[in-house]
């Protein structure tokens, strides 16, 4: 019976409950192996993480140079303030 309490064809048929629960079961499985076995998404995670890798290195490399970047415009600033009060 059904959560409304009506009889369904699973209890007027002997046995169609227990073809049904197995039919599931192997559609379950054969779905869960075809999942295991497909690659087709692989090459979509290898590119992500090849992604993830260059972004992390390219984060570390403008960190390290963030400083001489720095240092480079101090300097120009400094040049140029210089130059503005011997102009004077």
């Amino acid at each position: 019976m059904d959560s409304s309490g009506h009889a369904t064809i699973f209890d007027l048929v002997p046995g169609l409950a227990s073809a049904h629960d197995l039919c599931m079961k192997h559609l379950f499985r054969s779905t869960l192996l075809h999942f295991l076995r497909d690659e087709q998404g692989q090459d979509l995670i290898e590119y992500t993480l090849l992604m993830a890798f260059i972004a992390l290195a390219s984060m570390s490399i403008m960190v390290t140079l963030s400083g001489s970047t720095t240092g480079i415009w101090k300097s120009a600033n400094n040049q140029l303030s210089n130059a503005v009060i011997a102009a004077s």
